[in-house]
């Protein structure tokens, strides 16, 4: 394994660097410090063939611009509050709303528009920030450590570590958006994709969870099997009204262990993407509002689901949902999760 850094642009007075973690055989994924985002994926097709399997700019000024959080970390929350609004023993807060009435992401400043500090590893890089005491209106000063590690066999583990000095939610997360492909000017509707759940959360025409966890069974979202992602997608099911498509939490099965999550399979290129996580739930986004505005690495317009996110994290809107896995972090805890996403290539 190697690490090597080199510059990617200048922020503010700041040097900022991208750095490569490369296996032995040539594959390999780039971060930057900037939103801590995940440049490039490279990984071999069936016929050992290196292609890019992540959405993204070729240039950092892209990066700053970007509305859409291509590769990035996501904190202090990630997903939709509602409203903007929560309460923590007894003491309400407001937030930032950025996605029509509610927030989301963090709100505008969140944890991917930030300059991480950085340090490289033998086989990865250690990211560090420290979110000051009202930052988008978030209590308490946190200090969140995210690490980045490349294996030969190319799995990439990230490890996310966070410590307050006062009560706050905190729930971080990746939005890399994918496409197995590794061709964006195509859609990911044939992507083939099965999940680890019983049961997701269904959202009103705010995207916000009602509360009710229901079951897939008998419904789209039913990817307990391989379905390709666009066989249901236009049935008309009312839960796609809003969103135009997935843009959900599902509720895992692994019960806070790492377990595996996700399973896709790109057919005719044979990559596989497996994610493991440690967290109760993962938000599945087919690219919905992908409209062809934002243009990517080699000029290729983003279109209409030319990637998805899959987004390990816990509930959307959690702090105001009981019934929810909690998402306060308290003096003295420490908040720790772990996700890796393995690539691979299925048989002929």
């Amino acid at each position: 394994m190697t690490v090597e850094r080199a510059p990617f642009g200048e922020l503010n007075g700041n040097v900022v660097e991208v750095f490569t973690m490369r296996s032995p055989d040539g594959a390999e994924v780039r971060v930057t410090p900037y939103g801590g985002a995940i440049l490039s994926i490279r990984v071999p097709d069936r016929d050992g063939r290196l292609g890019d399997v992540v959405l993204g700019f070729d240039t950092l000024a892209e990066y700053v611009a970007d509305p859409a959080y291509f590769g990035a970390l996501i904190g202090r929350h990630a997903n939709r509050i509602r409203g903007g609004q929560f309460s923590v023993d007894g003491r309400a807060y407001q937030l930032p709303v950025n996605n029509g009435q509610n927030h989301l992401h963090g709100g505008p400043r969140g944890f991917h528009k930030v300059l991480w500090s950085a340090r490289p590893l033998e086989d990865g890089v250690a990211l560090e920030y420290t979110s000051p005491d009202g930052d988008e209106g978030y209590p308490g000063n946190l200090r969140a450590t995210v690490t980045y590690r490349w294996s030969a066999d190319h799995a990439l583990t990230v490890d996310y570590e966070a410590e307050t000095d006062a009560a706050t939610p905190v729930n971080l997360t990746q939005h890399t958006y994918f496409n197995l492909a590794a061709d964006p000017a195509r859609d990911i509707l044939g992507h083939r994709l099965q999940l680890n759940a019983d049961r997701f959360t269904p959202v009103d025409d705010t995207l916000i969870p009602t509360g009710e966890l229901a079951a897939v069974e008998s419904t789209p979202f039913d990817f307990r099997q391989p379905v390709a992602i666009g066989a249901q997608i236009g049935d008309g099911d009312a839960q796609f009204e809003a969103p135009g498509g997935f843009d959900h939490n599902f509720v895992l099965r692994g019960g806070g262990s790492l377990s595996l999550a996700a399973r896709v399979v790109e057919p005719e290129s044979g990559r596989v993407l497996e994610l493991h996580t440690t967290e109760p739930g993962l938000q599945f986004y087919s690219g919905n509002f992908l409209n062809g505005e934002a243009v990517g690495k080699g000029g290729v317009p983003y279109r209409h689901r030319c990637g998805f996110c899959l987004e390990p994290q816990h509930f959307p809107d959690a702090p105001n949902q009981p019934a929810f896995p909690s998402t306060i972090l308290r003096p003295g805890e420490r908040y720790t999760s772990r996700t890796v996403y393995r690539f691979s290539v299925a048989p002929d």
